[in-house]
């Protein structure tokens, strides 16, 4: 039997705010069964970038994460604003982040959070080359600590699960593995 897609029969939205959508569909699924509470996270999309500066450093964030409780470790990134295209999103944050200022990217993932649940996509880039230009511009609740480290040091921090944010791992391995230096 082949997987085929539900038909949304309707959708009613239950908090609808900036930064927290929720929405319940009633959905037919193919064999004709309803489902009648099928709830959905509605996000924007959202970026990350593996920065790699022009003396071969990976350019690492750490920053508190309050739904989590934890200081994490991670890659640049955040949302895409509006008709923002990714690529444009991605050198923004990265700018305002870090100070950074990249030419060189490329798409190496297109990925979904977590489609189970949620609407978004993230877009992940590797981005070579970057020089500072500026000091950090971060949003009224950023409060971020820039790290640099060898991409030899970040192999060892993913083996040691010291990165914990799951879209960053992934990010982290496809643009490895592009680079061609995961074995």
């Amino acid at each position: 039997m082949a997987v085929s897609k539900w038909k949304t029969l309707s959708s009613e939205y239950l908090v609808k705010k900036p930064w927290a959508t929720l929405r319940v569909d009633e959905c037919e699924l193919p064999d004709g069964r309803v489902a009648s509470e099928y709830y959905v996270l509605e996000y924007p999309n959202w970026v990350n970038v593996v920065a790699i500066t022009e003396d071969e450093k990976v350019i690492m964030v750490k920053q508190y994460r309050h739904s989590g409780d934890i200081i994490s470790i991670e890659i640049p990134g955040g949302v895409i604003d509006g008709d923002e295209k990714p690529v444009e999103a991605a050198k923004r944050e990265l700018l305002e982040e870090t100070g950074y200022l990249f030419e060189d990217f490329e798409l190496v993932s297109t990925i979904y959070p977590n489609p189970a649940t949620s609407n978004n996509q993230t877009f992940c880039f590797l981005a070579k080359g970057g020089i500072k230009v500026q000091e950090q511009d971060l949003d009224e609740h950023e409060d971020i600590d820039i790290e640099f480290h060898s991409i030899e040091e970040v192999k060892q921090m993913l083996l040691e699960n010291k990165i914990p944010q799951a879209l960053h791992v992934t990010g982290l391995t496809y643009a490895f593995l592009k680079m061609g230096v995961l074995k």
